[in-house]
């Protein structure tokens, strides 16, 4: 409720009694705080002051008193696309969102991209970013692993940065679950519209137009670069090594950290990366952070992974998990493999350790076994003592859509 219809008094009283106000506590300001005008004139011309920033400047705790004498040197809470920052001040209000667009011209950004970005835009530190991007309105839309995506363009801009991350071609019902498309054909189609994506014709896989290394049939992928890279210069400091493969096969730096982990590859005594085969020694990866949907007992045995059926395991496609499994399982180096049997069943579940991911083989199979249904939860629970699995299945039964499915 507004402040006239609380006190019964008209729009235009209301805004005589916060002029009246408003200029009594200027009064009171040009008697205890020199040049507030001018320190606050300055401090307003970025395109968002904090409220706290104002405070400061007048010597005071942040209070509404502080933004009645910022309103009265003309500044008013910037402008955005999801309306009035309130609690910020500048007198240019619509630099902001300015800015801000300028930073989502960007657009698709990865998480670890995104503030780096807006601020090279000119976007104030401190400013609710994330907020803002959130915000329905918002021109973006949030993807995986913090990324932001266009909203008009949110599948194709998941499928650039899936490729981007994974630095290789692929097909294009592996970025199905990557942009949330659900048919081939339609991936298809989005991709062969946007010039950010080429069609290798040999193979049918999709790239990215950007990648010099498109003609270059020498190496199937980063990992023979790589190794190639090695083979031809020798050990090698690990940035010299980076920059040398990057030449004959760009990829990003992660993906190139990822090679390390091949069991080809290793460090010499005085640090150098050089092949395991010339005297170097194996390189370990660092042990990941445990996620939330996997636990182990405190002996290192029993391991539960929680698992939720969904459509690759419906269509038999293999499991991506985190590599945290696998470290903690021992296979710290690519590629490796374990395999767990189930009583009763001919065929065990495998799981893989390549360079770029750790991946369990088809579940579909036991889901089906089991009574599940698309939507429902399951634990693995996989046994290092003699290398044995078994499934549980893990919806409450109220809300089990197996259980509510149709005969």
């Amino acid at each position: 409720m507004s402040i006239g219809q609380q006190h019964e008094m008209s729009r235009e009283r209301v805004r005589q009694l916060l002029l009246k106000a408003q200029d009594q506590l200027c009064g009171y300001a040009d008697g205890f705080v020199d040049r507030w005008r001018d320190d606050l004139m300055a401090l307003t011309v970025s395109p968002a002051v904090s409220g706290s920033e104002v405070a400061a400047v007048l010597g005071v705790r942040e209070h509404v008193g502080a933004g009645l004498l910022a309103q009265a040197v003309g500044a008013e809470p910037p402008l955005t696309w999801a309306g009035r920052l309130h609690g910020w001040w500048t007198r240019d209000p619509s630099a902001l969102e300015v800015l801000l667009r300028v930073g989502v011209q960007e657009a698709p950004l990865r998480g670890e991209d995104v503030a780096v970005t807006f601020a090279s835009a000119g976007v104030p530190p401190n400013v609710p970013l994330l907020e803002l991007l959130g915000h329905p309105k918002s021109p973006l839309v949030p993807g995986v692993e913090g990324s932001w995506l266009r909203r008009r363009a949110r599948g194709r801009d998941a499928a650039y940065l899936y490729l981007l991350a994974n630095g290789e071609p692929c097909r294009a019902e592996d970025l199905l679950e990557p942009t949330g498309i659900r048919r081939k054909p339609a991936v298809t189609e989005a991709l062969r519209r946007d010039e950010r994506f080429v069609q290798l014709r040999l193979e049918g896989k999709w790239a990215l137009a950007e990648w010099p290394h498109l003609n270059d049939t020498s190496y199937p992928n980063a990992v023979e670069a790589f190794v190639a890279t090695l083979t031809e210069l020798g050990p090698l400091p690990k940035e010299a090594l980076f920059v040398k493969v990057g030449e004959r096969y760009p990829v990003t730096r992660w993906r190139l950290q990822q090679c390390l982990l091949d069991d080809r590859v290793g460090m010499t005594e005085d640090g150098l990366i050089d092949l395991v085969a010339r005297g170097a020694a194996p390189i370990e990866e660092s042990e990941p952070a445990r996620p939330a949907t996997m636990a182990a007992d405190p002996a290192g045995n029993v391991f539960g992974i929680r698992l939720t059926v969904d459509k690759d395991i419906l269509r038999g496609s293999g499991v991506v998990v985190s590599s945290w499994l696998t470290w903690q399982l021992g296979m710290r180096q690519a590629p490796m493999a374990r395999t767990f049997s189930i009583a009763g069943h001919p065929t065990p579940i495998v799981l893989k350790r390549a360079t770029s991911a750790a991946q369990l083989s088809s579940l579909r199979v036991l889901a089906r076994e089991n009574g599940m249904v698309g939507g429902c939860e399951f634990v693995l629970i996989l046994r290092a003592d003699d290398s044995t699995a078994r499934i549980e299945h893990a919806c409450a039964r109220q809300y089990c859509r197996a259980v509510r499915a149709p005969l």
